[in-house]
């Protein structure tokens, strides 16, 4: 085994991504490709000892067979002396949603939870999975990152490693590999099925493009190479842009922003988006994104709703916002720190601030009060909170996540802004000052 093609292209692959051998776990499902996977990883355990392996099984719901598969895995790995988890996970058809691709993604949320700590999870995709994820691609009018397919590596939100050690390797080379050593597996009728767009590639299509044309399956995966180091250089040069137009907060400078190319400029919104984990905007979305951020007036308030925020502008910078509610107000507390229900803790500091308060006064920490009135010391008079912090410049939907201090029904300080004029002293007073949560 040791010797064979296929053992050879899987050593590369798994040196190149792992070189501090760090534990393996693999994603079985018991079909030909993840089997023959599970031996290679044996393999390399037993003429490399030292390597930490271990097999999970994760039962989607999609199938009638799925207990006996799983009970296959199971007999397998025992019979390997591999450590053996599984797990199931319900996948429920969503209207305009990819039942594939939501299987796919609680896959991956399950495998990351079961696998041991620091390990790399392999996936057995090989690269007729790459070729028809490629035409499914292009089929969709996918740009270059749609294109580029599948990664060798891909990291997961939690920061894990999942490699595919198999994308240069065809199915036809994890088949003979299969037969040569009468390494046995399941067959999940369900690809026979040509209803679904990738059967179909993979029964019709793709099987004409390679009697047709010889060697067709390694031209594209040399194109999808060649697509994937041209997405990496653009990734690298958006890097660059998006940390020219980006502040310390994370906002983006338009007027930076603006001085770029209209591709640029769309690449940079692509990749701040991600940053926050978000859903990439279709090209229309993004246009008038551009459009509403770059020519509105200054002072214009928008609204961009994505999926897990909205965008928004606020004096010539674009924000990411997740709608929060407010902290829950603290009532009757003492000169102490306090911690806020959103994580965020409220410290007392002696010095410049306002007047203790007295024995009989009740301090209370509000939230959302925006019509309470304030006289700030340097200022011409008396106004609502709202005004205050408007003119300080702090975002509208920021505005109710502002500690304000009150003694009894008297506002005191707009912490981090204010100080109530008339109780203002410049020594012995105290102040409260926010401090992020750890």
């Amino acid at each position: 085994m040791k010797n064979t093609t296929l053992y050879k292209k899987f050593f590369v692959a798994i040196n190149g991504s792992n070189s501090e051998q760090r534990p393996l776990s693999i994603a079985l499902s018991g079909g030909v490709d993840s089997v023959v996977l599970l031996h290679l990883c044996y393999t390399l355990r037993e003429q490399m000892p030292g390597w930490v392996i271990e097999a999970i099984y994760i039962d989607h719901g999609l199938s009638v067979d799925s207990d006996s598969w799983r009970a296959f895995c199971q007999r397998l790995c025992e019979s390997l002396s591999i450590d053996f988890k599984t797990a199931s996970v319900e996948v429920k058809a969503k209207a305009r949603h990819s039942l594939e691709a939501q299987a796919r993604d609680a896959r991956y949320a399950a495998l990351d939870s079961l696998a041991m700590a620091n390990s790399m999870i392999v996936l057995g995709q090989h690269g007729d999975d790459q070729l028809e994820t490629f035409l499914l691609r292009l089929k969709r009018g996918s740009g270059l990152d749609g294109l580029a397919s599948m990664r060798a590596q891909r990291i997961l939100d939690s920061g894990r490693v999942c490699i595919r050690p198999l994308l240069n390797a065809s199915r036809e080379d994890i088949e003979a590999f299969a037969r040569m050593f009468a390494i046995e597996h399941i067959e999940d009728h369900s690809n026979k099925d040509d209803r679904f767009d990738r059967n179909f590639l993979r029964n019709q299509v793709i099987p004409l493009f390679k009697s047709r044309f010889n060697g067709f399956l390694q031209s594209v995966l040399r194109s999808i190479e060649l697509l994937q180091q041209q997405q990496s250089l653009i990734e690298e040069l958006t890097l660059q842009d998006l940390q020219t137009c980006c502040s310390e907060q994370g906002q983006l400078d338009l007027q930076r922003l603006g001085a770029l190319s209209q591709l640029r400029q769309a690449n940079v919104v692509r990749s701040w988006l991600a940053s926050f984990n978000e859903k990439m905007p279709s090209k229309v979305q993004l246009e008038q994104l551009l459009h509403q951020a770059l020519t509105s007036k200054q002072d214009a308030q928008i609204n961009i709703v994505m999926g897990k925020g909205c965008v928004k502008k606020h004096r010539g910078f674009l924000y990411f916002v997740i709608a929060q509610d407010p902290p829950q107000p603290c009532v009757d507390v003492a000169l102490a720190p306090i911690t806020l229900n959103d994580g965020r803790a409220l410290i007392v500091e002696h010095g410049v601030g306002v007047r203790a308060p007295n024995n009989n006064e009740r301090i209370s920490v509000q939230f959302g009060l925006l019509s309470s009135k304030i006289r700030p010391r340097n200022k011409p008079g008396r106004n609502a909170v709202k005004h205050w912090l408007k003119e300080a410049g702090v975002p509208s939907w920021q505005r109710a996540h502002v500690p304000l201090i009150f003694y009894d029904e008297q506002l005191v300080q707009i912490v981090g802004y204010y100080f109530e004029h008339s109780m203002y002293v410049p020594q012995q007073g105290v102040r409260w000052e926010v401090v992020d949560g750890e």
